[in-house]
C-alpha cells in the first residue's frame, strides 16, 4: 500500500492529468465540478475540481509528494538530533547527561502540535508570510523535527546506559579504542532495532502534524498544496455539497498514515521474531 501511494506521488508529473502549478491549465469556469461518477462532472477531471478549477487528482498527487517529503525529512532530522544527543548523554553521563535530559523533559511537557504552532507563528511574525510560503517545506521539516527529537534521545540514552557497563565495552576501552569508535561501532548498532520501530510511527505522526498545521493555517500555502492544505481549502465548501475537495484528500492522507503505521508494526514483529528463542521442534529436533 505504501509503495503504491508513495510511488503514485513520486510519479505525479507523469500520472497527474494536469499541472496544478501551471495557471495556463486552470479554468475558473470548471471550478467545483464533482467526481466522474456524479452528474455535471468533466471528462478530464476524474476526481473533480476545487474552487479554483484545478484538477483534484493532480492536486492530491502533488500534495502527497509534499506531505511525504515533510514526513520523511522531519523524521530524519529527529533521528540526527535525537541519536546524537542521546549517545552523548548516555556515554558521557554526569552534568552533560543531566542538562540534556532536563532539556528533553521540558520539551516533552509540551505537545508536539503546541510546539509546532509556537515555532511556526514566531517564524511567520519574524520573517513574514511570503518568506514562510517560499520556504514552507524546509521550515515545516525543521519545526516538526525540533518538536520530536526527545523521544529518540531518551530511547538511545537508555540503551547506551544499559550497554556501556557490559564486558565487551570494557574490553574495547582496555584495548585503547577511542570513544567515537566505541560509540559508533559498538553502542549505536544496539539501538538500531528500537529506532527502526519508532521511526515507522514517527513518519505517520509527522505527516499528521503537517496536516494539522496546514489545517490551522500554519502549514503549506494553497499555492504549494499538501494534503493538509487541500483538506483545509475544501472545508469551507463541505456544507455546500463540494465534499470531494476535503474527503478525497483526507482519505489519501488516512491511507498513507495507515500504510506507514502497518509497516512500523511489521518491522516490530519481525524484529521480535528474530530475537525470540527457537524451539527444538522449529530446528527440526
Amino acid at each position: 500500500m505504501l509503495l503504491l501511494l508513495a510511488g503514485a506521488a513520486l510519479m505525479a508529473p507523469w500520472l497527474a492529468p494536469s499541472d496544478p502549478y501551471d495557471l495556463a491549465q486552470v479554468e475558473l469556469r470548471d471550478s467545483l465540478r464533482p467526481p466522474w461518477w456524479l452528474a455535471d462532472s468533466l471528462p478530464g477531471h476524474p476526481l473533480g475540481t476545487d474552487v479554483q478549477g484545478r484538477d483534484l487528482l493532480s492536486l492530491m498527487l502533488y500534495g502527497a509528494r509534499v506531505s511525504l517529503a515533510i514526513g520523511f525529512g522531519a523524521v530524519l532530522l529527529q533521528l540526527l538530533l535525537g541519536v546524537t544527543l542521546g549517545l552523548l548523554a548516555g556515554y558521557r553521563g554526569g552534568r552533560l547527561d543531566a542538562l540534556l535530559m532536563r532539556w528533553a523533559d521540558v520539551q516533552l511537557a509540551f505537545s508536539t502540535l503546541m510546539m509546532a504552532i509556537v515555532i511556526s507563528a514566531v517564524v511567520k511574525a519574524a520573517f513574514g508570510g511570503a518568506f514562510y510560503g517560499h520556504y514552507g517545506i524546509w521550515l515545516l521539516i525543521l519545526i516538526i523535527g525540533l518538536s520530536e527529537w526527545p523521544l529518540y534521545a531518551r530511547t538511545v540514552r537508555a540503551s547506551v546506559m544499559a550497554e556501556k557497563r557490559k564486558e565487551y565495552i570494557e574490553a574495547a576501552r582496555v584495548l585503547g579504542f577511542s570513544a567515537p569508535r566505541v560509540v559508533l561501532r559498538h553502542l549505536l548498532p544496539n539501538t538500531l532495532p528500537a529506532l527502526l520501530v519508532i521511526s515507522g510511527a514517527q513518519i505517520g505522526q509527522a505527516i499528521m502534524a503537517e496536516a494539522a498545521l496546514s489545517f490551522l493555517g500554519l502549514g503549506m500555502p494553497e499555492t504549494q498544496p499538501s494534503l493538509g492544505s487541500l483538506i483545509k481549502s475544501g472545508f469551507d465548501y463541505l456544507q455546500s455539497g463540494a465534499w470531494w475537495i476535503t474527503l478525497l484528500p483526507g482519505a489519501y492522507l488516512v491511507l498513507t498514515v495507515l500504510a506507514v503505521n502497518l509497516l512500523g508494526d511489521a518491522w516490530r514483529e519481525r524484529l521480535d521474531t528474530r530475537h525470540a528463542p527457537v524451539s527444538p521442534t522449529a530446528k527440526g529436533g
